[in-house]
């Protein structure tokens, strides 16, 4: 999976993108076949604004965003609503009889 940073007047350090990589990639794991995700970093005065967009198969975007007064706040943030989308997203009749199996194996 391809990760795209982009800074629009924010200088973020190389600990903060290896963060959000990490963060990216973990909530990847749950969305099956994940094509690419851009996390893009903004900072206006004393606000600053994480938006991650997690692109899946067949076109399908999730867009998660949070403001905070800092970047780590923020992106946490944004990936726990980007963790939940992800969590809500449709699921096909042969996913649930899966899953079913599953459960009663376990």
């Amino acid at each position: 999976m391809e990760i795209v940073f982009q800074n629009h007047d924010a200088p973020v350090s190389a600990r903060m993108r290896r963060r959000a990589e990490q963060l990216v990639r973990k909530v990847a794991k749950r969305m099956p076949r994940a094509v690419d995700a851009t996390i893009r970093f903004q900072q206006d005065g004393a606000a600053r604004r994480v938006e991650i967009t997690l692109h899946g198969p067949s076109g399908r975007r999730l867009v998660a965003h949070s403001e905070g007064r800092y970047f780590g706040t923020a992106l946490n943030e944004a990936a726990r609503r980007l963790g939940q989308r992800v969590g809500h997203t449709k699921r096909t009749p042969k996913s649930r009889a899966r899953e079913l199996v599953r459960r009663k194996t376990a």
